[in-house]
């Protein structure tokens, strides 16, 4: 199949399950749900792996870059004045624990400590996945944090809303 005939069916995917995912009322449900989608069908084995056209994917990291720095106001600087000992708690926390973890599990379970330090790395699927592609290991990398990626989006709001309601 052509290259761009397979990238077409992954963001025919990708884009069906999004909007489908839109009628669950997850947050960031369309992200989910296109990860899932594209992800499913590349598990599947009856497609190559997508080839992105050169700059399209460096493309779609800036105007995701765009989205979430537009959300960014004085309030929130503001804000971030006054929380930056806890961020700074928080993001010193996060990154020892996956040091932590992803030494633990390479232990335990045999595996390669480059790919269980990066799955465990707190960040974005996108970032760590292509620091992983420079190791060699991007496609183990990216699928950890999928499966941490779709957890989370599933598992933290409900948690949020318990607390929140509890209240």
């Amino acid at each position: 199949m052509p290259p761009l005939a397979t990238l077409t069916l992954y963001v025919l995917a990708g884009t069906t399950i999004g909007l489908l995912a839109l009628f669950s009322r997850i947050p960031a449900a369309p992200l989910a749900g296109a990860l899932l989608g594209a992800g499913v069908l590349s598990i599947s084995g009856r497609l190559e792996p997508a080839t992105w056209p050169t700059g399209t994917r460096t493309a779609l990291e800036i105007g995701i870059g765009t989205v979430l720095g537009a959300g960014l106001t004085r309030t929130s600087f503001v804000q971030l004045q006054m929380l930056w000992k806890p961020a700074l708690l928080i993001t010193l926390s996060l990154v020892l624990t996956g040091i932590v973890v992803g030494l633990w599990s390479s232990r335990l379970l045999g595996l390669d400590p480059v790919v269980t330090l990066l799955g465990a790395a707190p960040g974005g699927i996108s970032g760590i996945s292509l620091v992983g592609a420079e190791f060699g290991v991007g496609a183990a990398v990216a699928a950890f944090h999928a499966v941490r990626l779709i957890t989370v989006l599933l598992v933290f709001p409900l948690v949020v809303r318990l607390i929140s309601t509890g209240q």
